[in-house]
């Protein structure tokens, strides 16, 4: 009984948290909005073109995909910490977002020169390429290693080598437009539209449903292969689909928003204290939860904090989530407790 209430607390409280960083962003900006402004905006009945502009197709869409990207972003990073058995595993800490990375700017850089339009699709289908690459490389050195700490140093050595290559990529180009990649390779949520907050959705919905579908063998994995395999669960199989869908929820965010660090390992772990479970029927809810309330804030902070001046989303991200990150080192190396 104990705890379902602290589950029931728990939840209503990052949803209050996620409502009222919603409104928040909508209000809050380099042009303040009225709570009535944005309500009679919302209902249509706005007679200023000017607010109804700002919030309709400036902040509205802007909040709505923050909410998509960070629930996509924790709940790829609780997957593949649930896949490695490793409390650090990330799409960032992995490689697997520098992949996607490399791979959406190389595609730019070649449509572009060639006087080409890239749509969301196609940045995606990229950006997956790229995850899939660098996942496929991690995975191929877990198999000759059995420590996780040498796993995790490569997958941050990976991580290093696709930056370096694309800020080669990005200082050589010369369109203008390509030139702008800089700004997008350190990671943003500004110039979001409703056409990409639908592609991003056909997206990320269905892999979170997947994701929730396969709470019950997840459950059983996180006993060992050889449990999993006890109680009927095809431990190939499900491999195959939590690293198709972590890579596939990772390159989703990184085609829109750039690689964002720390949201994919901190937040999974803040969620498992909170609810005080790490069941992925429990958890897996909370990482869409926290992970859209944590990116509000993360954004809100980022385009308010120096505005008109707009920093970095991973700059505020890395403030917030690498003290996390190191006190589950701390923890872990005490033996205090285990993540």
């Amino acid at each position: 009984m104990h705890t379902k209430k602290r589950l029931t607390i728990a939840y209503l409280a990052m949803a209050a948290a996620l409502g009222v960083l919603f409104a928040l962003n909508l209000f809050w900006g380099s042009v303040a909005l009225s709570p009535a402004a944005v309500v009679r905006a919302l209902l249509g009945r706005g007679q200023d073109v000017l607010v109804s502009n700002i919030l309709l197709q400036l902040r509205l869409p802007r909040a709505v995909m923050v909410v998509l990207l960070g629930a996509a972003l924790s709940a790829a990073g609780y997957l593949l910490q649930t896949f490695f058995a490793n409390p650090i595993a990330g799409p960032f800490v992995m490689g697997i977002s520098s992949g996607a990375k490399l791979a959406v700017a190389l595609t730019m850089v070649v449509f572009l020169n060639r006087g080409l339009l890239t749509n969301s699709f196609t940045l995606i289908l990229a950006a997956f390429a790229g995850a899939m690459a660098a996942m496929l490389f991690v995975l191929a050195v877990a198999r000759r290693v059995q420590r996780m700490s040498i796993l995790v140093i490569c997958g941050v050595m990976i991580g290093y080598i696709c930056s370096a290559v694309t800020d080669i990529v990005v200082a050589f180009a010369q369109d203008s437009n390509i030139v702008n990649l800089h700004n997008w390779s350190m990671g943003s949520f500004s110039g979001m539209t409703w056409g990409n907050v639908g592609t991003a959705a056909v997206i990320v919905l269905p892999c979170l449903t997947a994701a929730f579908l396969l709470s019950k063998p997840m459950a059983a994995y996180q006993m060992g292969e050889a449990y999993a395999q006890s109680v009927g669960v095809s431990v190939r199989s499900f491999s195959m689909l939590l690293v198709l869908l972590s890579s596939l929820l990772a390159a989703c965010v990184t085609a829109f928003a750039g690689p964002i660090s720390f949201v994919g390992i901190a937040v999974p772990h803040l969620v498992k204290q909170a609810l005080g479970s790490a069941k992925p029927l429990h958890v897996l809810p909370g990482c869409v939860l926290c992970g859209a309330a944590f990116c509000l804030l993360c954004d809100l902070i980022a385009r308010s904090l120096f505005a008109p001046t707009e920093l970095s989303i991973s700059s505020v991200t890395a403030v917030f989530g690498a003290p996390v990150v190191i006190w589950l080192l701390v923890r872990r190396h005490s033996g205090e407790g285990t993540a």
